[in-house]
């Protein structure tokens, strides 16, 4: 029989144990955590999210994320308390889940694109300190600029043939001895100033009507392999590599080849292994480039977690959508050139695919000397010249906070700081040698023929069309009715004869915001997409005819309900269609796009606006149909320019339908006044520059106006 100080000493070890399980339970970030989505959960079941709540709601999400992937490679636990945190891990992203369908709005801040806020960074930061997790000094204080780190993937995956290539070469070290030395840069007349905010605005005040094209030599020899044509602004940019220049924004007009350019320079410096990031949708394309440009080169696509990889391949081709999956062995593979395409998608800094891109340049550029780096796009600015930024440093001229050292120097030899009248100038055209290519169709490919915009209004006469127009004259109301509540309640004392414009972009503010928030009510954004929804058959039949007159047409729409009442008009009418749409796969795209292209019987090709608008090559047809409207000048653009480019033998013209007397026609206006950022910024066009505010803004701005004018 145990004696009686044992059983005691028994009793508390159980104590203890018990004791201890408790704290485990109740300290660290998972109780944090648990205790966090009950009140967004508590408040989700109340009504609308309000901000504050939807920013605990993403700040949750981010940090499960992390708390996941530290436990699963966490050594100092068991497996059986390993099991267990990541179960109440699991307990929070099913209490996330049913909140986001409770508010659907909810779901667009757990994508990649979505912007982290500095009221969102501070949170995190503050349920980390909760949590008793150790902070580094610099976590401690929330800035508005941040080096992009290092994002570690749950997801990240090395494929099977990545390890056999490593085997196949198992004492082949990176020779990091080749890569350059950082250096420092060390101005005296620049040495205290802010320099992005005047090098940005140097391409706003700077141009005195010169294009942004750096100097390009005249081509000695033809790269292209037979049966293809190189034209000769393509040859120049390819010398231009030949000769040593190694970082390009490759910013063409759409439909100039920057594809064959960005290969066949890849070619001309040896920048093999090539990486190439591109969008999903054109993936598949990219590889044919490679088949065709550069015949000699092999070509592997990443799909998945990459069971089919070529990890031997000379060029590997990766889409965005699974970066985080291989950034990890994409950095350790020693890759001597890097292709970004479509790189506006880059341009939030604080996204995902942005910092998994700029964490494969800078290790690119940390173990390869002079690696060929390309950012290639046709709308390099879509909203505001600080879209340059995130493609700058990607390209190595900027860091997070200043100029890199080549940069620097330049502009401190040059003599001149922001305050003098000459620095505009001088700076943008510093810059612009850094490697700036941009060539217009109508200089470098005049046999490429014109391209037209026509409006083609619509009128919605019916119960749908009246509809509308009453919800819009009720938004109108909303906005009256809050704009004077705001002029009756202000304590500032300020007084303005007729309209307030300042308060009424303050209320247009404060409208957008709640319509971005807001899961259910009438707001913009659902009037827009009703309008397209009211539009699509029209669109539908006004293609049909072209069709039948003229040959094949491109229809483009935003939304898949539009796309499917277009679809069964065209069966309805005998029309033969192909689709192109996001959630296919690329075999399935690549058949519909063939079709198209190929069968003389299919006279329609059907597209998503998001995911045909950029790398398709449709020219066979000369006749576009835009049945919804872009929020952007460059999302219109891109779509015209499936058509409009290299090979096109006929003019084109797209056909934009706009709902007449409503939204729609104010919303197309717009579109078209934003047109000339590209232009003055890249092309040396002297034209005013619209306020590069979004264009939902402006319309709200412009339907309050009218109102209160009325």
């Amino acid at each position: 029989m145990a004696r009686p100080g044992q059983r005691q000493s028994g009793g508390t070890r159980t104590a203890q144990r018990s004791h201890r399980r408790r704290d485990v339970d109740n300290d660290g970030l998972i109780p944090v955590l648990a205790r966090a989505v009950r009140e967004v959960e508590a408040a989700a079941q109340r009504g609308q999210v309000k901000p504050s709540s939807r920013t605990k709601f993403q700040v949750i999400a981010l940090l499960m994320r992390e708390e996941r992937a530290r436990v699963k490679v966490d050594k100092a636990i068991s497996d059986s308390e390993r099991a267990e945190q990541m179960k109440r891990l699991d307990g929070v992203a099913q209490i996330l889940a049913k909140t986001a369908a409770r508010d659907t709005s909810l779901i667009a801040l757990l994508g990649e694109d979505a912007v982290v806020s500095e009221t969102a960074k501070a949170l995190k930061r503050d349920m980390q300190m909760s949590a008793g997790l150790e902070l580094a000094p610099e976590e401690l204080v929330i800035v508005t600029e941040k080096a992009p780190a290092p994002v570690v993937s749950e997801r990240q995956v090395v494929p099977q043939s990545v390890v056999s290539r490593q085997l196949a070469n198992p004492f082949l070290a990176p020779d990091f001895s080749l890569a350059e030395v950082a250096r420092e840069a060390h101005p005296v007349r620049l040495a205290n100033w802010e320099l992005f905010g005047p090098l940005f605005k140097s391409f706003e005040y700077g141009a005195g009507g010169g294009p942004a094209c750096m100097p390009l030599p005249d081509p000695t020899t033809v790269d292209a392999p037979a049966g293809a044509t190189l034209m000769r602004h393509q040859a120049q940019l390819v010398e231009s590599a030949r000769q040593g220049h190694r970082t390009y924004l490759l910013a063409d007009e759409p439909g100039l080849g920057k594809t064959a350019q960005s290969l066949l320079a890849a070619q001309a410096a040896d920048a093999y292994p090539l990486l190439v990031v591109v969008p999903n949708v054109v993936k598949t394309n990219w590889a044919r480039e490679v088949q065709l440009w550069t015949p000699t080169r092999s070509a592997t696509v990443i799909h998945g977690d990459g069971e089919n990889l070529d990890a031997f391949a000379d060029v590997v081709i990766v889409n965005y959508e699974v970066l985080d999956r291989h950034v990890g062995w994409l950095g350790d593979l020693g890759f001597k050139g890097m292709i970004v395409d479509e790189a506006h998608f880059i341009k939030n800094k604080e996204s995902q695919r942005s910092r998994h891109v700029m964490q494969l340049s800078q290790r690119i550029r940390q173990r390869t000397a002079h690696p060929l780096l390309m950012a290639l796009t046709g709308t390099p600015l879509i909203n505001d010249i600080e879209d340059f930024r995130a493609i700058w440093e990607f390209l190595g001229w900027i860091g997070d906070k200043k100029p890199n050292a080549e940069l620097m120097e330049q502009l401190e030899d040059a003599g001149l700081t922001p305050a003098d009248p000459g620095f505009f100038s001088s700076a943008r055209e510093i810059v612009i040698d850094m490697g700036i290519v941009r060539r217009r169709k109508v200089d470098v490919a005049a046999d490429i023929p014109a391209r037209r915009v026509a409006d083609l209004p619509v009128e919605l006469d019916d119960e749908v069309g009246r509809s509308i127009r009453e919800a819009e004259r009720e938004l109108a109301r909303r906005l009256v009715e809050r704009y004077r509540t705001a002029l009756a309640t202000r304590t500032s004392g300020v007084r303005v004869d007729g309209v307030d414009h300042d308060l009424v972009r303050q209320v247009a503010k404060w409208e957008l915001e709640d319509s971005r928030s807001a899961s259910s009510g009438e707001n913009v954004f659902s009037m827009v997409r009703r309008i397209g929804q009211a539009k699509a058959g029209l669109a539908a039949d006004y293609t049909a005819q072209l069709a039948r007159n003229v040959g094949k047409v491109v229809f483009f729409a935003k939304h898949i309900d539009v796309m499917d009442t277009a679809e069964a008009t065209f069966a309805k009418r005998g029309i033969r269609y192909s689709s192109i749409r996001g959630d296919q796969s690329p075999a399935v795209r690549q058949r519909q796009i063939d079709a198209f292209v190929n069968d003389p019987e299919v006279s329609v090709v059907v597209c998503s606006l998001t995911a045909a608008g950029v790398g398709l090559n449709l020219q066979v047809a000369s006749n576009v149909v835009l049945a919804e409207l872009s929020w952007t000048d460059a999302e219109q653009t891109q779509a015209i320019d499936r058509v409009h480019r290299i090979g096109q033998e006929e003019p084109v013209t797209a056909w934009r339908v706009i709902a007449a007397q409503t939204i729609d026609t104010k919303i197309a206006e717009l579109i078209d006044s934003k047109a000339g950022l590209a232009a003055r910024a890249l092309d040396g066009d002297d034209s005013e520059i619209a306020a590069s505010t979004d264009v939902q803004l402006d319309a709200l701005i412009a339907l309050l106006t009218e109102a209160l004018e009325r």
